[in-house]
């Protein structure tokens, strides 16, 4: 009788360890799945902040290149390795992140505030929207971010 007592100890010991083991295992799998979701959605709004820079070099450059642009019109984002321009060729970023800013009209009341059409257009105001989208976990996922640049030269 005390042979089977102790057999019995033994596989509900190894029952016990083994459930142990597995939920530990499925705790870090889980865990290391969140961390690089989570760098991927901290690298998508790291490259939407740049976006918005590179909106502003624009307009620092000179109006044109934030004025001219069609409004409505989707460009891609691509660096040459001295200066930053805008295509309508589809880059991606390490091969995962797609960016792209668009350029809008703006148009005023008559009190000066900012409203949809019908207004007046203000030439020296244009939204710039800035969309980085990516692949997370089972979907793309898009971030957008709008700003309003001004003429100030």
């Amino acid at each position: 009788m005390k042979r089977g007592f102790g057999l019995i100890e033994i596989v509900i010991g190894s029952a016990v360890l083994s459930a142990a083991l597995l939920s530990v295992s499925s705790y870090y799998q889980q865990a290391i799945r969140v961390s690089r979701s989570t760098a991927t959605t901290v690298q998508a709004s790291l490259l939407l902040e740049e976006g918005v820079e590179i909106a502003r070099i624009f307009r620092d450059s000179g109006w044109t290149n934030v004025g001219s642009p069609a409004n409505g019109t989707i460009y891609f984002l691509n660096f040459n390795g001295t200066k930053w321009a805008t295509s309508t060729t589809n880059t991606y970023i390490d091969g995962t992140f797609e960016r792209t800013v668009r350029f809008d009209d703006v148009y005023r009341n008559g009190s000066d505030d900012i409203v949809a059409t019908p207004g007046t257009l203000d030439p020296n105001t244009r939204k710039a929207t800035v969309s980085v989208s990516f692949w997370n976990l089972t979907a793309t996922t898009t971030r957008t971010i709008e700003t309003y640049l001004t003429n100030i030269f």
